[in-house]
């Protein structure tokens, strides 16, 4: 296992009563791995006391948070994390325990080692799987926005939130314009970096340890916009008929994804 240091940026919302678990787990892993690093919050002005109890742990741990008063959305929070980063290794995880803190070594190790060029800690591999209480609509929800962006990236999980990539694959997605809407910066930054080297490490995806999802309809209904972006960028010259063809798929997966919401608790996001 590489020792090169690592920067771990985590968005947050009303994530407080998550945040000390998450970093003394995370720590602990680097630890046990050996791999320095810093832990950075991104928190959309969440008022819940996660600046105080950040502030307390980094008396202990080289964690830092950013608080955006006049920006919102999941995707620039990360982006923000990324470019605020020291370190050339960047990895992105959710705060609500969701993507297990003992996997990160597992998922920097093939940057690190330089054998991939973006790595995501993936569900749908062998060895990766999701709770067993995930509820039938839930599950359908998460299948079709997959299969959806299945023309866009052969990776079988796309939709992940825990990925890791060095500094220069995001410049060049960067350099192609990012244009973050929605939740899952990881699949914009894979297609516009054109990254020919994924690897999928397989982690046990759980429900969050506290706190309420922050999956809204609005946020399918963005993903979906996202989509399209996404397809006028991978394949311009079809652009017409795919969009057409999208247009159809996509008023049935809003459907079947308004269907899934219901599976979720779904209270206002910030």
């Amino acid at each position: 296992m590489s020792r090169e240091p690592v920067s771990i940026i985590v968005p947050t919302y009303k994530e407080a009563l998550n945040i000390p678990i998450l970093t003394r787990r995370l720590f602990d892993a680097l630890g046990r791995a050996g791999i320095p690093g810093e832990m950075i919050f991104v928190d959309d002005n969440s008022q819940d006391g996660s600046e105080k109890i950040v502030a307390e742990l980094a008396a202990e741990f080289p964690v830092r948070i950013i608080v955006r008063t006049n920006e919102r959305g999941l995707s620039s929070a990360v982006v923000r994390g990324f470019r605020e980063a020291k370190h050339d290794i960047l990895l992105c995880m959710d705060a609500d325990l969701s993507h297990p803190p003992e996997s990160v070594p597992d998922v920097i190790a093939p940057i690190a080692e330089n054998r991939a060029d973006f790595c995501v800690g993936s569900r749908y591999v062998a060895g990766g799987r999701t709770k067993d209480d995930w509820g039938f609509l839930r599950w359908l929800n998460s299948m079709v926005a997959t299969l959806l962006a299945r023309p866009l990236t052969p990776v079988r999980d796309p939709m992940a939130g825990f990925f890791c990539l060095r500094r220069a694959t995001l410049q060049v997605a960067e350099a192609s314009g990012l244009s973050p809407i929605g939740y899952k910066i990881a699949l914009e930054v894979m297609i516009k970096s054109r990254c020919r080297r994924v690897e999928e490490i397989p982690i046990e995806f759980s429900d969050r340890l506290h706190g309420k999802s922050k999956l809204t309809f609005r946020q399918q209904v963005e993903y979906l916009q996202h989509l399209g972006r996404l397809y006028r960028f991978r394949y311009p010259a079809l652009a017409p008929l795919l969009i057409a063809a999208f247009l159809g798929a996509m008023a049935a997966a809003v459907w079947w994804m308004f269907r899934g919401s219901a599976d979720l608790a779904t209270p206002a996001g910030p």
